[in-house]
């Protein structure tokens, strides 16, 4: 497994294991030892994971693994494992947050993953016209000045907000952003900044939920019900890529590109944006380690120029996905904004 260095003193692994499939309410469970499982894909070399305040449960999970990884391989190796989580203030909070409700979620983070410092602490905000953002990422950085909080990056801001954010003085390790071959949207503006600012990205969507899969290929549209919120999601940004045909036609593609490489479908839509300007790494959901192999595979594809012309040539047919990182899916009224769950840290201070 390839390592990504996003400081110079902080280097995680190029595949970072996705926490928000583990979530209650997800979806179905489908492992009966999760913490078996993350030590499975720490002892592959997977040594990063992506939780969040609000992905119910799966703080506590990382936190029992830590302590059973450092009982079992010993602290040399704990030392290894960077969990990064997320910072995501209730939408009904945003209007009167207090330095002293921060604090309360970051000690509640602390807790459930037995640390004494947080490795990475991604900041989202739900409501730009709530204007507190601004001083929130303030208090967050006087957390990481006060030893609770080693790196502070963001997730899902725009453009125009990060820059707000760095010009205020908070240093932003990384940015958590959708970013996958149906959405393109951090390419437009933000990998420009990213460039600038030397902030790395660190990619979810790369599999569209499960969607960019050997699964899907020369399957009928599917109809709601789906099987998770994973497929909601990413089904609407199908839909704005060009729809179920155009869609089958990049599957039909990646599929003739990972039969030249030996591997699946979703490796190499992963592997596609780990080539990408100031990607650090790709964020792959698992709810077991039934797909560890084919993770660990993502970092070792080169992609050749007959692969690369292939897929470009199907995406120039695409349409591109509206607005800046995350835009469509902060209008609460929208068909992306409609489906988010915006209060789930009820049990923060």
């Amino acid at each position: 497994m390839q390592r990504a260095s996003l400081t110079q003193d902080y280097e995680i692994s190029r595949v970072i294991r996705g926490g928000w499939q583990m979530a209650s309410g997800h979806g179905a469970a489908s492992s009966d030892d999760p913490v078996a499982d993350m030590i499975a894909f720490a002892d592959a070399g997977i040594t990063a994971f992506d939780c969040a305040d609000i992905y119910t449960g799966v703080e506590e999970l990382i936190g029992r693994f830590r302590l059973r990884y450092r009982d079992e391989r010993g602290q040399q190796a704990l030392d290894r494992i960077k969990v990064h989580t997320k910072f995501v203030p209730d939408l009904d909070v945003l209007p009167r947050i207090t330095k002293a409700y921060v604090e309360s979620v970051i000690d509640q983070s602390l807790r459930r993953l037995n640390l004494d410092r947080l490795d990475l602490v991604q900041f989202h905000w739900w409501d730009y016209e709530a204007s507190r953002w601004l001083e929130t990422a303030g208090w967050l950085n006087e957390l990481r000045q006060a030893g609770k909080i080693d790196r502070i990056g963001g997730t899902n801001f725009d453009t125009d907000h990060v820059e707000a954010i760095i010009a205020a003085g908070v240093p932003l390790t990384s940015l958590q952003v959708q970013y996958s071959l149906l959405d393109t949207r951090p390419a437009k503006r933000m990998a420009a900044l990213a460039a600038e600012t030397g902030i790395a990205f660190l990619c979810y969507g790369t599999v569209a939920g499960g969607f960019l899969g050997d699964r899907w290929l020369g399957v009928a549209e599917p109809v709601e019900p789906y099987e998770n919120r994973s497929l909601v999601k990413y089904k609407l940004i199908i839909d704005d890529f060009g729809g179920w045909d155009l869609f089958q036609q990049l599957l039909r593609t990646l599929r003739a590109v990972a039969d030249r490489h030996g591997v699946d479908i979703a490796t190499i839509a992963s592997a596609t944006m780990l080539s990408q300007p100031s990607v650090a790494a790709v964020i792959v959901g698992a709810r077991s380690r039934a797909h560890l192999p084919s993770n660990l595979a993502i970092s070792d594809i080169r992609l050749t120029d007959q692969d690369q012309q292939q897929i470009a040539a199907v995406l120039a047919r695409a349409q591109q996905i509206e607005g800046d990182v995350y835009t469509l899916e902060r209008d609460r009224h929208g068909r992306h904004g409609s489906i988010m769950k915006y209060n789930l840290n009820k049990g923060a201070a």
